[in-house]
Formats: structure tokens, C-alpha cells, sequence
């Protein structure tokens, strides 16, 4: 949600530069900033809870002077192309990420009080200024590789105070059994699927019915739409049958680990589609969930009196596709096995808290990690890596991730310095109270 308050924010901003009279504070080569660039930038860094420092406007106005003469550098470079269907898949990605937050595109125009054309055209102009930045910044620096001596050095230099601050980390794995869904239930969703989809061809609105029967309650605010998604942004199952579809094709019943889907194609652009869906979730019974209890309680019990160890276990019982992978519980936050205590679910992390490396939990009732479906766990502490200061045996990928940065803003900040004198640049004097304003203006 923070995103999405600062998409508003950055697409509010644009408006009020092009609706309003500023005074420009700095000319760089083709590119100007105004003094509402300024305002709106400073505004958009506190509304991310950083904390307001003295340095922090004349700090904002160095990044802003830098980002104009990356653009413009960028515009007379003629190695770099701007694809004008990646400017237009951007600009659908945001339209539809405002959609998505806020459920419908009438209320997305309602929210900003101007219509998607609108919002459109002044995107556009903020997308573009962005690729160019990325786009020149990533040909300075693309061929900046660093080795391993050059990571110690930057380590050796930091003062004791700049040594990032490792947290507490995790290593989990687990025993999955979930409850089973008989084929008497599953048939009957996929009746009532069909019989919708039979109505639909026979005149029904599909936006009324994923609106009155959908379980997917996000989309079926706005009739089962999803937006504009690209492919790998849906899963498998799902993402098989709608690209098949054709505009206004109907699918048959698709199960992923949502449960049972139909999917509606309303509109493709290349590798993008727009559809919409009936999701029915599987409701299991108590009986199913009594087997499941019962189960995953025997395995525990033998866990205990060590009659099975949890390699065997895990490789004869679980219900979860981690179980190939060791039973490992990967964070989908850096695709790594390790986690802090911050990204550890919720509903285990107090227990996980009391564990000891090799304790295995009692069984506990939790939704996967992608909050499909509910299922009994055990889980296993395999290791545990104490909050400490970095240091080059233990965390050395994250400190060559630093001196890679610092080693690449120093190319940059080179790279500045050796075309500054070829490049126009006028600062207003209001500017000169910031300790950069000599550095820019040569």
C-alpha cells in the first residue's frame, strides 16, 4: 500500500508541475528544474518515513540535478534508444497498478479527478524521463565489476560505526499435510463452474456473477477483472489456459492452487492480457481436517521417540513441494533459505522464537506461504545466525554488494566530473546555500 501512496504521489506531483507557474531553479544542457521538482521530491522521501535531517533539501537537489544531466546526456546519445512499447507497457503497468488498489478504472479517474487519457499523457513524460536515466546510468556503470581483494579493502576502511548491521537469520524447514478434498466436492465446483460458464453463453454478464460468486473478493469488486499482467506474473495452471483464450473466450474449469478458476479473455497487447475470473475456493471439511490433524500428529509422535527421522518423513508424507527441496522454506523476499525474524509468517514466528537449532514444532494449523490454502505444519529450526556486524567470512555476498555500489557511484561521480565542462548549466543563486551548488556549477 506504501507503493501505491507513492505512485500517487509521483503522478499528483507531475500535474501540479504542469498546472502550475515555478520558478526555475536550474538549467542543465535541454533540461530544466523547477522549484515544485524540488517541493514535490522532498514531500514524496518524508511520506517514506525518512526522517528530516538539515542537509536533506540541498541532498534532494544534488540527486535532482544529477537525474536532468543523466537525461540529458542520455537524449544526445545516440546509443540510447527509447522503445516506445516499453514507455506504453510501463504506462499500463502503473494504470493498472492504480486499478488494481483502488477497483475499477472509474474510480481510479474518479480518485485523480481527470480521465485515464489524461493520466496517460503525463505519465508518459515521467516514464520516459525515467528509462532515460536508467538507460545512461546502466551504460556508465554496466561494465563495473569489483573482485574479491577490492571487497576486503572496502571493508578494511570502514570505520566500526559504517559496518552494516546483520540481523538475527533463520533457517527453516517444514512437513506439510494437507487436508484432502474429496472428489464428491471437487466435482460439485466444477458443476457449479460449468453451470456459470453455461449462463454466460446464454446472455449472463460474467462481471455479475465473479461480482455475487467469486472467492477472489479483490477482482470481484471489479467484475473478476485482473488488469493487464505479463506472462510469469500468474501461475502456471491459470496462466496456460488464459493466454490460449480468445478476446471473450471463455475457459473451461482450471485448477491451480487457488482452487478452481473460469477465466474470461477481454483483451490481449503482445505478451500482456487482460481477463477476468471466477475463483471458487475447495471448503474442506471437518473430517478431512480431523484426518489431517490426526496425521500430522502420528508423524510428530514418531519424530519424538525418534522412529523416523525428519528426512524420512518429510520424503514419505509431505504434501508440499518443498519437500525436494529438503522441506526448505525459501523467502520470497530474496529467494535465499534465510530469513529475519520480520520475515518470518506471522503465525509460527512465536514459536520459531523459542526454538533451538535441531527443535522440531508442534503440529500447528497455518495458510502456506502464499496464502492458498491452509494445511498442518511442523517445522524445523535447521540453523540460526546470531545479529552481529558484518564481516568477511560470514557475509561476505553482502558486503561485496556494498563496495559493488560504492565502487559504482564512484565511476558515476567520474563520469559527472569528466563531462561537467561540456555540458550547459545555469543554478539559480537560490541554490547556492547547498554545499553541491560548486560542484555543479563547475
Amino acid at each position: 500500500m506504501k507503493l501505491f501512496f507513492l505512485n500517487i504521489i509521483l503522478l499528483i506531483s507531475f500535474s501540479s508541475y504542469s498546472q502550475s507557474i515555478d520558478k526555475i531553479q536550474a538549467i542543465i544542457g535541454s533540461e530544466i528544474l523547477l522549484t515544485s521538482d524540488i517541493e514535490n521530491q522532498y514531500n514524496q522521501i518524508l511520506s517514506q518515513g525518512v526522517i528530516e535531517t538539515e542537509n536533506i533539501r540541498c541532498d534532494i537537489v544534488d540527486e535532482l540535478l544529477l537525474q536532468n544531466f543523466l537525461v540529458h546526456h542520455a537524449k544526445i546519445d545516440s546509443t540510447i534508444e527509447i522503445n516506445q512499447d516499453e514507455i506504453d507497457s510501463e504506462i499500463n503497468n502503473r494504470i493498472s497498478y492504480f486499478e488494481k488498489q483502488l477497483g475499477s478504472l472509474a474510480k481510479v479517474e474518479s480518485f485523480f479527478n481527470r480521465s485515464i487519457e489524461s493520466m496517460e499523457e503525463e505519465l508518459l513524460y515521467i516514464v520516459k524521463d525515467q528509462f532515460y536515466t536508467q538507460k545512461k546510468q546502466s551504460k556508465i556503470i554496466s561494465n563495473v565489476k569489483i573482485t574479491p581483494n577490492e571487497v576486503k579493502e572496502f571493508y578494511n576502511q570502514l570505520q566500526s560505526e559504517d559496518i552494516p548491521l546483520v540481523p538475527t537469520k533463520l533457517e527453516l524447514s517444514q512437513i506439510v499435510i494437507s487436508p484432502v478434498l474429496s472428489e464428491e466436492k471437487q466435482q460439485s465446483i466444477k458443476d457449479k463452474l460449468n453451470n456459470f460458464r453455461k449462463r454466460i453463453y446464454n446472455g449472463e454478464d460474467f462481471k455479475v456473477l465473479a461480482t455475487l460468486y467469486s472467492d477472489d473478493i479483490v477482482s470481484a469488486n471489479n467484475g473478476g477483472e485482473l488488469g493487464f499482467m505479463k506472462r510469469g506474473e500468474l501461475v502456471p495452471e491459470f496462466e496456460r489456459a488464459a493466454f490460449k483464450l480468445k478476446k471473450d473466450e471463455i475457459s473451461e474449469v482450471v485448477e491451480s492452487k487457488f482452487g478452481f478458476h473460469i477465466i474470461q479473455m477481454i483483451e490481449r497487447r503482445g505478451e500482456q492480457i487482460n481477463v477476468r475470473h471466477i475463483l471458487i475456493k475447495p471448503k474442506y471439511s471437518s473430517l478431512s481436517l480431523k484426518n489431517a490433524s490426526d496425521k500430522i500428529n502420528s508423524i510428530k509422535a514418531d519424530l519424538d521417540s525418534s522412529k523416523i527421522s525428519f528426512a524420512e518423513a518429510l520424503q514419505r508424507f509431505s504434501d508440499d513441494e518443498s519437500k525436494n527441496n529438503g522441506g526448505i522454506i525459501l523467502n520470497p523476499k530474496n529467494g535465499t533459505s534465510f530469513f529475519t525474524f520480520d520475515e518470518i509468517d506471522p503465525s509460527i514466528r512465536y514459536t520459531v522464537e523459542k526454538m533451538k537449532i535441531g527443535d522440531i514444532s508442534d503440529p500447528s494449523l497455518s495458510k502456506s506461504q502464499d496464502g492458498t490454502q491452509a494445511a498442518y505444519r511442523l517445522i524445523k529450526l535447521n540453523n540460526k545466525i546470531d545479529e552481529h556486524k558484518a564481516n568477511v567470512v560470514d557475509d561476505f555476498d553482502l558486503l561485496k554488494e556494498y563496495a559493488l555500489a560504492n565502487k559504482k557511484q564512484k565511476v558515476l561521480e567520474k563520469w559527472v566530473t569528466d563531462n561537467i565542462n561540456d555540458t550547459y548549466i545555469n543554478l539559480s543563486k537560490d541554490l547556492s546555500v547547498c554545499s553541491c551548488y560548486n560542484k555543479w556549477t563547475k
